[in-house]
C-alpha cells in the first residue's frame, strides 16, 4: 500500500538509487547526468525538504520541496521506473500542493530539462503552465508554474 511521508536519514541511499534509476535514461539526451542524479539528498533530508512515497518497505517515489518567500519550488519529483504510470507522480504533485497551501504559498514552480519531453508533456496535464526557458547551472530548462486555487 502506498504511503507518503517525510524522508529520514536511513532513506538517503534508496533516494539516491531512485534518482539514478529515474534519471539515467536522460544522460544520453543531455550529454551528462541530470542535476538530480548528483543532488545532495542527505543535506536535503536534514533540512526537511524531502518526502518519499513508499510501497511497503520500498521507496518508489521522491519529492523535494524548497519553500521560498513567494512560492514553493518543486525541485524534484521522481518515480522508480518500474512504478511509473501508477499514479505515484500525481500523488506527489498533490502533496506539493498541500504543502504549499499549508505554508500559505499561492504558487508552485518547477523546471525540467528541455530534452525531457515526457515531463514537458506531463506537467500541463496537472495544471502547470510553461513560463519560460533558460539556462541554469549549464542545463537548458523549461520553467513551469501553477497558481493554487483561492489565491
Amino acid at each position: 500500500m502506498l504511503a507518503l511521508r517525510k524522508a529520514e536519514t536511513p532513506d538517503v541511499a534508496a533516494i539516491q538509487a531512485l534518482a539514478r534509476a529515474a534519471y539515467g535514461r536522460y544522460i544520453d539526451r543531455i550529454g551528462r547526468p541530470p542535476a538530480p542524479v548528483s543532488a545532495d539528498y542527505a543535506a536535503a533530508v536534514t533540512r526537511g525538504e524531502v518526502w518519499v512515497a513508499t510501497d511497503g518497505a520500498d521507496v518508489v517515489g521522491l519529492l523535494v520541496l524548497v519553500a521560498k518567500a513567494d512560492h514553493l519550488l518543486l525541485e524534484n519529483v521522481a518515480v522508480l521506473p518500474s512504478a511509473q504510470g501508477t499514479g505515484i507522480g500525481a500523488r506527489l504533485l498533490a502533496l506539493a500542493e498541500e504543502q504549499a497551501m499549508t505554508l500559505g504559498l499561492a504558487e508552485i514552480r518547477l523546471y525540467t530539462h528541455v530534452t525531457m519531453s515526457e515531463n514537458i508533456a506531463y506537467y500541463p496535464k496537472h495544471g502547470y503552465v510553461a513560463t519560460h526557458r533558460g539556462n541554469d547551472d549549464g542545463f537548458d530548462r523549461v520553467n513551469f508554474t501553477k497558481r493554487l486555487p483561492g489565491h
